[in-house]
C-alpha cells in the first residue's frame, strides 16, 4: 500500500481485555481525522477478543501467543504501512481530536522522531478524577526523560513509524517500562516535541499494570541504568542522578502507601521495610511529617491553626477565627464580573477549554456577536460567520437570535464556538438542536456555560434564565447528540468560584489556585458535541 504523507496507524495490544476493547475502538471511529488503518493485536488472550473486532469491520486482527505487551507493539507497528503510529492499550481511550493534535504538533515540527500530549485519569466508567496531566518536553526532551517519564502515558504519543523501526522498536525482553526505554533511545538521537492537548484518558483499574510500586521500581531503575551518560556530559550525569532520586522517592512512597493494604502487621512491616529501604529520605521526612500532623492535631485548635498558617499550610480556621478582611462586604468588589478591573476569573477556564480543542476551530465556522474566539485560536478557518442579533452589525453575516426557530442554516458549519450564550435562552433543548441541525456530520460544537456564577445587572438581566451543572449539561447536550458524542469538563473550585463571585480580576488572583479542579464548584461548564455521522 503507498504511504500516505499524514497517514496513521492506530495498534492496540490486547491481554484478557476485551471487556474494555470496544470502548478504546470506539474512541478511534470517534476521531475528527480518521486513521488510516487500525490494527489490535490479540497477544495470546484467554477472553477471545475477536468477537469485539468482528462487530468492527474494517479492524485487522492480528493473533499471536502470549510473547509480551512490547513484542505485541512490535508486531502490530511491523504490519503497519502508516507514515505515523499510535499505541493505545485496550483498557484506554483516545481524546477525539488525540490523532489531529498528533499531526498538527508533528506538521508543526517536521523531522521529530515522536510527539506527545495531555492525559487524564479516570475511573473504570470513564470518570474524570483529576485534571489534565501534562509536562512539557522542554529545550533538551533527552534531559527532561532522564529525570522523570515527563510523557506519563504511552497513548498520548504519537510516532515517525519508520524512526521508530529504525530504532529496533520495543525491547521484548522487557515486561515493564519498555515504553520509557524507547522514549529515552528516540530522544537521544531525534528531535521530540510536546504539545498541551488532552490526547487519551488512562483508565485506572484494579488489574492495572502499573499498581506493583516496587516492581516497577525495580523496572524502571534497570531501564534507566541502560541510559546512563557514559560520555561525561555534566548536564547529563545530574539529570541521571537526579532521575535515579526521583524515581525512588516516588515509587517509594507508593510502596509505602500500598503496605498500608497488607492484611496482618507481618506483611505491613515488611512492606514498609521495603518501601524505606527504596527511599529512604523520602519515607523518613514522611515520618516525620506524620509526627507533626499527630503533635498538631493534640495541640488546643487556635494554636495548631497558627502553627500551620506561619508554615504556609493550608488549613480550614477554628469557628469564630476566620477573618473576612475584604470580603466581608454586602456588595461585590466589582459588580460587573470583574471587567472594570482587568480580565473576569471565568475566561481563564473558557480560554483554555478552546485552547485545548482548537483543532475543532477549522473549515466553516459560527460565532456569536464577533469572532474573537475563532481569530485567536484559529486552525485553518475557510469561511467565517458571526451571528448577531442586530442588523446594524457590519459584522454579521446571519441575522437572528438562536431562540429563533430556524435562524441558522442546516448542515453547514464545521465548527461552532458558542461561549457563555445557551443561559440566555429559555427554551435551551430546541436551541442546542439548532445548532445541532446546523453542524455537518462530524462538525464539532464548543460550548462553554456558567455553573456558579453572579447575574448580570445590565441588558442581559431580564434573559439569565440558567446556570448549569455537569449533569445537567450532559442530559441537555446529550439528548440531541447522544451521550456517546459529547464530553464534558467541569472547571473550577471553592477559590476561583468566590474570586468571580466577587468580581475579582485575573489579573489580582492566584492563578495556580484556578487549575486545581473541584467539580462541587463549577465556575464553567465546557462542552465538546459531536454530529454524529449516521
Amino acid at each position: 500500500m503507498e504511504k500516505q504523507a499524514e497517514s496513521v496507524a492506530v495498534v492496540i495490544p490486547t491481554y484478557n481485555h476485551a471487556r474494555y476493547l470496544g470502548d478504546a475502538l470506539d474512541s478511534i471511529f470517534a476521531q475528527t481525522i480518521p486513521p488510516t488503518e487500525i490494527i489490535v493485536v490479540d497477544d495470546g488472550s484467554d477472553d477471545n477478543p475477536s468477537e469485539v473486532v468482528a462487530q468492527y469491520p474494517s479492524v485487522f486482527l492480528l493473533q499471536q501467543a502470549n510473547l509480551g505487551l512490547a513484542a505485541a507493539r512490535n508486531a502490530g507497528a511491523a504490519v503497519a504501512q502508516a507514515r505515523f503510529i499510535l499505541f493505545l492499550d485496550a483498557d484506554d481511550v483516545l481524546s477525539p481530536e488525540a490523532i489531529a493534535s498528533g499531526l498538527s504538533c508533528m506538521r508543526k515540527n517536521p523531522g521529530a522522531a515522536f510527539v506527545y500530549g495531555a492525559h487524564r485519569r479516570v475511573n473504570e466508567k470513564l470518570e474524570p478524577t483529576g485534571g489534565l496531566r501534562y509536562m512539557d518536553a522542554g529545550t533538551n526532551p533527552y534531559l527532561t526523560l532522564l529525570r522523570c517519564n515527563s510523557i506519563g502515558m504511552h497513548a498520548t504519543v504519537m510516532y515517525d513509524r519508520e524512526v521508530l523501526m529504525a530504532a529496533g522498536g520495543f525491547d521484548p525482553l522487557l515486561p515493564r517500562c519498555e515504553d520509557y526505554d524507547v522514549y529515552l533511545r528516540l530522544a537521544r538521537a531525534h528531535p521530540v516535541y510536546s504539545h498541551s492537548a488532552l490526547v487519551a484518558d488512562y483508565r485506572w483499574h484494579e488489574s492495572n499494570m502499573s499498581q506493583n510500586p516496587l516492581d516497577m521500581l525495580a523496572w524502571v531503575l534497570r531501564v534507566h541504568k541502560r541510559h546512563h551518560p557514559r560520555g561525561g556530559e555534566l548536564a547529563a550525569v545530574r539529570a541521571w542522578r537526579e532521575g535515579r532520586r526521583i524515581w525512588c522517592d516516588y515509587y517509594g512512597e507508593l510502596a509505602w502507601t500500598h503496605s498500608t493494604g497488607h492484611h496482618g502487621w507481618i506483611a505491613r512491616s515488611i512492606g514498609r521495610i521495603k518501601a524505606l529501604k527504596a527511599a529512604p529520605t523520602r519515607i523518613f521526612r514522611k515520618g516525620v511529617r506524620r509526627i507533626a500532623k499527630a503533635t498538631l492535631a493534640a495541640m488546643p485548635e487556635g494554636f495548631a491553626y497558627r502553627i500551620r498558617k506561619a508554615a504556609g499550610r493550608s488549613a480550614s480556621p477554628p469557628v469564630g477565627k476566620v477573618r473576612m478582611a475584604d470580603l466581608q462586604r454586602i456588595r461585590p468588589i466589582s459588580p460587573d464580573f470583574g471587567f472594570d478591573r482587568g480580565t473576569p476569573v471565568d475566561r481563564h477556564y473558557i480560554e483554555g477549554f478552546l485552547a485545548q480543542h482548537s483543532q475543532a476551530i477549522q473549515g466553516r465556522t459560527l460565532e456569536i456577536g464577533d469572532a474573537t474566539y475563532c481569530t485567536r485560536f484559529d486552525n485553518g478557518i475557510t469561511h467565517q460567520d458571526i451571528l448577531h442579533i442586530s442588523p446594524d452589525d457590519p459584522n454579521a453575516t446571519i441575522i437572528g437570535d438562536l431562540a429563533q426557530d430556524d435562524v441558522l442554516p442546516r448542515d453547514t458549519f464545521d465548527c461552532q464556538v458558542i461561549t457563555q450564550t445557551l443561559h440566555l435562552i429559555y427554551d435551551m433543548k430546541s436551541a442546542v438542536q439548532q445548532l445541532h441541525d446546523a453542524l455537518r456530520p462530524g462538525g464539532v460544537l464548543l460550548l462553554t456555560v456558567p455553573g456558579i456564577t453572579s447575574i448580570d445587572r445590565g441588558e442581559w438581566g431580564d434573559t439569565w434564565y440558567w446556570s448549569l451543572t455537569r449533569t445537567s449539561a450532559a442530559r441537555l447536550l446529550g439528548d440531541v447528540f447522544g451521550p456517546e458524542n459529547i464530553t464534558i469538563s467541569v472547571f473550577g473550585n471553592a477559590y476561583s468560584a468566590t474570586c468571580f463571585i466577587q468580581g475579582m480580576a485575573l489579573e489580582e488572583v492566584e492563578q495556580s489556585f484556578l487549575d486545581v479542579i473541584d467539580p462541587s464548584y463549577p465556575v464553567i461548564i465546557g462542552v465538546r458535541a459531536v454530529r454524529g455521522r449516521a
